[in-house]
């Protein structure tokens, strides 16, 4: 039952207890056991993100949901069951008096097709570049995707969406912006580009949103070096100054192998899956992209 039709039933008190291997047990069992002064019904969320409470945690769950009377609505909340989990006393119990959900998340391979359903729900119209930098910053979020969605539809209006709209957002409220930093990199102005990322890193700008803007200009500057495209992209609010033919002569010169093996251990980094600063791979991706490479990559390159 979701919070806000609970609330609609009279449920107007809300308590979590976050379950790890230091649970106190008995207490989270006198609280599931104790009346509200205040409320005639409340909620009582229980979060386990393992999913695996131990012996003594599962003979509490299974006796607090046993236990659990008329006015109170246990939300147990918890990562993936795995097999034997799924067959643990306490889940059996959930099941005898309520009911279990398997709520699977959104792969990244489909969260495009994800975006793109709930903006036709929203009658929102967005290119496909702004939804693959929605995915990128909202990184399988679903309640953060579909906020942003939200606050899109308001602002956008009848109007199509943008990537350089979904950037507007954190350019207007940052002294840097992502625009600034991939014009400096198209320009290769190596000091310029550090120091707008330095200024990103400090204002604590989304990870996803800077790597966006640094592929971005990658990509712009293979279009250069094969001829495909006139000119090049602008950023979000600012016209661009590099003239296209500075863009080119650079593009001639860049190991674009390197450059995109750079920009994959950058998005690994920043998603846990490679050890490492990501930070300090983007200024290194920096460094490649304006033809002045800092440090060799690693022999195994991004394996």
């Amino acid at each position: 039952m979701p919070s806000a039709r609970a609330r609609a039933l009279g449920y107007s008190e809300r308590e979590v207890h976050l379950l790890d291997r230091g649970t106190d047990w008995d207490a989270v069992r006198a609280a599931a056991g104790t009346l509200s002064l205040f409320a005639a019904r409340r909620i009582i969320e229980l979060k386990l993100p393992s999913g695996k409470p131990g012996v003594a945690g599962g003979r509490a769950l299974a006796g607090i949901i046993q236990s659990a009377g008329d006015d109170t609505l246990l939300l147990i909340v918890t990562g993936r069951l795995d097999r034997d989990a799924q067959s643990a006393d306490w889940v059996r119990a959930a099941e005898a008096r309520g009911a279990w959900l398997a709520v699977w998340p959104v792969p990244a391979e489909r969260m495009l097709s994800w975006l793109e359903a709930r903006c036709r729900r929203l009658d929102l119209a967005a290119d496909a570049e702004a939804l693959e930098l929605l995915a990128d910053r909202t990184q399988g979020n679903l309640l953060a995707a579909q906020q942003e969605l939200e606050k899109l539809k308001l602002l956008a209006g009848r109007e199509r969406v943008t990537a350089e709209r979904v950037l507007a957002g954190t350019a207007d409220s940052a002294r840097f912006n992502v625009g600034e930093l991939a014009e400096a990199l198209l320009a290769g102005e190596l000091v310029r580009a550090l120091r707008v990322l330095d200024g990103l890193k400090s204002e604590s700008v989304e990870l996803p949103l800077v790597l966006w803007a640094m592929i971005k200009a990658l990509r712009e500057l293979w279009a250069r070096h094969i001829g495909a495209g006139d000119a090049p992209p602008r950023g979000p609010g600012r016209p661009m100054s590099v003239s296209s033919g500075d863009v080119r002569r650079r593009a001639a010169r860049l190991p674009f192998r390197r450059l995109v093996e750079r920009a994959v251990r950058a998005d690994g980094m920043a998603k846990g899956r490679l050890a490492g600063d990501a930070w300090d791979e983007l200024s290194l991706l920096a460094c490649d992209l304006c033809g002045r490479a800092a440090l060799p990559l690693p022999a195994s390159g991004v394996h």
